[in-house]
């Protein structure tokens, strides 16, 4: 019998910046559930370090992934964020992205997983720079805010990982080398949040 196929798509915190493939938090997720006996291959991952919600888009236009996948997760906009661009813009890309996503899934949005945005303001990078982490956090919120809406909308799981990202992203094991990206401990408490709603996404017809 052949595994499921599962598409990842996003930024930086998605490929895994700063940590080794299998410390990716999708092929985390997807070993965990292969530990418990869930038939399920290693992501196809679309993302890259920078990318926003419109370069996402692009990029899977020129990707052309071929679905449909038995899991596909989302997680974008750290980057719209960093790079000063607005909530409503967001809001509106998200929930194109969020389409296509199920799309990908067979048009499936109990197969679609959405992660929140970490809170990058907590990290030694963001301190480094000076900036107002007390606005950065406001700002993702919001941002996390218009994803969840958009979910909710949708049918599609939203797992928030922000308040554990806030939490413990500042600890040293937590951070890559750069000070900014998740290490792979963090990532293995951001899969710790998803397996369960994985787990019961990929138990639906």
């Amino acid at each position: 019998m052949n595994s499921a196929r599962y598409l990842a798509l996003g930024d930086s915190y998605t490929i895994g910046e700063g940590v080794a493939d299998d410390a990716r938090w999708p092929v985390q997720l997807a070993a965990a559930l292969r530990g418990e006996s869930i038939s399920l291959d290693p992501p196809e991952i679309i993302a890259r370090t920078g990318w926003t919600t419109d370069e996402l888009d692009a990029a899977i236009d020129a990707a052309a992934p071929q679905g449909p996948y038995a899991l596909v997760s989302l997680l974008i906009g750290v980057n719209n964020q960093y790079r000063g661009r607005n909530v409503g813009e967001y809001a509106q890309q998200f929930d194109a992205l969020l389409r296509r996503a199920t799309g990908f899934a067979g048009g499936n949005a109990g197969r679609v997983l959405v992660l929140a945005i970490p809170d990058w303001g907590v990290t030694p990078f963001a301190i480094g720079l000076g900036r107002d982490r007390a606005r950065i956090a406001r700002e993702l919120d919001a941002f996390n805010a218009a994803a969840a809406r958009s979910c909710a909308v949708h049918g599609v799981a939203f797992v928030d990982i922000a308040p554990v990202s806030r939490a413990r992203g500042g600890e040293i094991a937590m951070l890559a080398d750069d000070g900014l990206h998740p290490s792979a401990a963090l990532y293995a408490e951001w899969t710790r949040l998803a397996l369960p709603v994985a787990r019961g996404l990929l138990s639906r017809p």
